[in-house]
């Protein structure tokens, strides 16, 4: 087996850091390297790689924007020193994700997947999983930092998310988990017969919750844990009138 590889990263250190990981693997062979976004798709379009390690955050372009605009579309997986952008990486349909600074352990996970992925006999085509990813398929799964490693959490584990500024908390029983993304946005990416908005701040999981009740004359949701959230008046006109 063998694999050709383009590295797409601004910073030099990382690519030669990379390129000095991906040594160890002897059927692996780097043909090209970009430090910016247009140069990442002119090099993924001449060097034509089966897979590309690409940063989400460079000039000119972002990750995803690059594979929008290559015509040749290989396996991807995405580096980058944010951990927000994993729920968008594993979204779009990456192979892996790679939270800098990865070692040789980390990468040799990485690669294991892509020698799975590139065994397949029709693999989709990166362009073709961005497109299904920004389709109104409700997101399975969350992919949240524990410590320096990224767990991926089944979203159906969520009791309930919380609007906390320009974030949202992700409460899954006793755990939290900070999500780097709007409650709007998450929102609409959430299926709608699961998770219900219930106020400017709360989306629940309605699975999570034991009953509706009113307390102090205002509508709460009651969870199977005894948590309370309150429910906004024209949500609670909504309740009422399902029941009717």
């Amino acid at each position: 087996m063998s694999v050709r590889v383009l590295i797409a990263d601004d910073e030099p250190l990382a690519r030669q850091g990379l390129r000095d990981l991906l040594a160890a693997h002897e059927w692996v062979t780097v043909v090209g390297e970009a430090a910016h976004g247009p140069a990442a798709v002119e090099a993924i379009n001449a060097h034509q790689p089966d897979l590309v390690f690409l940063d989400i955050q460079m000039p000119g372009l972002l990750g995803t924007e690059v594979l929008g605009r290559a015509t040749h579309q290989p396996h991807v997986v995405f580096t980058t020193a944010y951990a927000e952008h994993a729920v968008t990486a594993f979204e779009l349909g990456a192979l892996d994700y790679l939270l800098k600074p990865f070692g040789a352990a980390r990468l040799a996970t990485a690669m294991t997947r892509v020698r799975a992925a590139l065994g397949e006999p029709a693999a989709t085509p990166a362009l073709d999983r961005l497109g299904e990813a920004l389709s109104q398929r409700p997101m399975t799964r969350l992919f949240v930092r524990v410590g320096n490693a990224l767990t991926p959490v089944p979203v159906e584990r969520v009791d309930w998310f919380e609007a906390d500024g320009d974030y949202v908390i992700a409460h899954a029983g006793a755990a939290r988990h900070l999500l780097h993304v709007s409650l709007n946005r998450l929102e609409g990416r959430l299926d709608p017969s699961r998770f219900q908005r219930i106020h400017r701040a709360h989306l629940v999981n309605l699975a999570s919750v034991r009953t509706f009740r009113r307390v102090d004359g205002r509508l709460v949701a009651e969870l199977h844990d005894g948590t309370r959230l309150p429910v906004s008046r024209a949500k609670a006109q909504e309740i009422r009138a399902q029941g009717a």
